[in-house]
């Protein structure tokens, strides 16, 4: 069986939609993942396994194929666990939502007990995904204030991926997260340079920080 789940990447800081497809076969089981993963994401089939199954769900032995469209930009970072995971139980009947998926993005790291962890790069992912026509995106509860800043966004928060599957499932319930974004800008009165966000462009980085440190 095939399964579609989508999420975001980052070029700089620009977000791009990434499909995350995956193909479940018989035979011996293997897991491989294509389209220009670095070291991070080919490591994360071990996280996805040892995360399903620790959430209570034995994982399936299948020969599972994910690929990251499109496949000619290299996708770097941890935030593509969640939609593995989910594409992978999504494509073994493990996952039966009636949600329309094509409209919801799914970020986040998973630890070996199936706990979401927070990722970087949410707020410039988050406001490009609606370009996309996303309207729904799914993160961990340590990125729920980043991703609310952005209005027009539906945020389900969550801590483990079992909440996630339950959720997808109709089995438990997750509010919307929503923040007084007027009341955070008048706590947030300072703005500081930071360049955490910015996945990449190492030489752009550092051209500005020997700008400011006044070697023009």
């Amino acid at each position: 069986m095939l399964s579609i789940v989508n999420s975001m990447a980052l070029d700089g800081l620009n977000g791009y939609l990434v499909e995350v497809e995956t193909d479940v076969t018989g035979g011996l089981p293997n897991f491989d993942v294509v389209g220009l993963p670095d070291t991070s994401i080919r490591e994360a089939k071990e996280r996805i396994r040892a995360a399903i199954k620790n959430s209570g769900i034995e994982f399936p032995s299948k020969r599972f194929l994910i690929n990251l469209a499109p496949a000619s930009t290299k996708k770097e970072g941890t935030s593509l666990d969640l939609p593995m995971a989910i594409g992978i139980l999504y494509a073994t009947g493990k996952i039966f939502t009636k949600m329309d998926l094509s409209k919801t993005i799914f970020i986040g790291e998973l630890s070996l007990d199936g706990k979401l962890n927070k990722v970087n790069g949410i707020l410039p992912m988050c406001v490009d995904a609606l370009k996309y026509g996303i309207e729904r995106v799914v993160v961990p509860k340590d990125n729920c204030k980043e991703a609310a800043v952005v209005d027009g966004l539906e945020v389900i928060p969550a801590n483990y991926l079992r909440d996630v599957i339950e959720f997808l499932n109709g089995s438990k319930k997750i509010e919307n997260y929503n923040i007084d974004i007027h009341n955070l800008l008048k706590i947030a009165n300072q703005y500081n340079e930071d360049f955490s966000e910015v996945k990449g462009q190492e030489n752009i980085k550092r051209a500005l920080e020997l700008a400011a440190a006044g070697r023009t």
